[in-house]
């Protein structure tokens, strides 16, 4: 019998494709800096029973399963609205490290975690952003891209 929680399980049988989406105005003044149009990153999720959005937000992580007709094109979506969205990627199953995270929890660092341990190091989310699009024009491949 596995020692495995019911939801590692469950997501081993049914496989995850993420989106990452990027952009967001600067509605913290320590957001300012960052470079516009990537102040703000979050990931989407969608396995046979829909979408769920993982958006960490100041202080909190909105974790939401929305309603939406079977067959929507959310990562579409976002793309129409302005967002940069690269994917789909498959996330990688969780490594056993004896070494903890050192950044802090910050949108890129959420979505670096639901890539696996294979994404690409970065720290801010026009860092993320670009280092995707530089893994994803490389013929050795960081991450699995559906």
């Amino acid at each position: 019998m596995s020692q495995r929680p019911a939801h590692r399980r469950a997501a081993e049988r049914q496989p995850q494709l993420a989106w990452l989406a990027f952009g967001g105005a600067a509605d913290q003044a320590w957001l300012r800096p960052l470079r516009r149009g990537f102040r703000h990153c979050f990931a989407v999720l969608h396995d046979t029973d829909g979408w769920t959005v993982l958006d960490p937000l100041s202080g909190r992580l909105l974790v939401v399963r929305l309603d939406l007709p079977q067959g929507f094109d959310l990562p579409a979506f976002y793309r129409r609205s302005g967002l940069a969205v690269l994917g789909p990627y498959v996330p990688a199953a969780p490594r056993a490290s004896w070494l903890p995270p050192l950044l802090p929890h910050s949108c890129v660092a959420v979505c670096r975690s639901v890539l696996g341990p294979q994404a690409p190091f970065a720290v801010t989310p026009h860092g993320l952003y670009r280092r995707l699009q530089e893994n994803a024009g490389n013929r050795k491949k960081v991450l699995t891209q559906a």
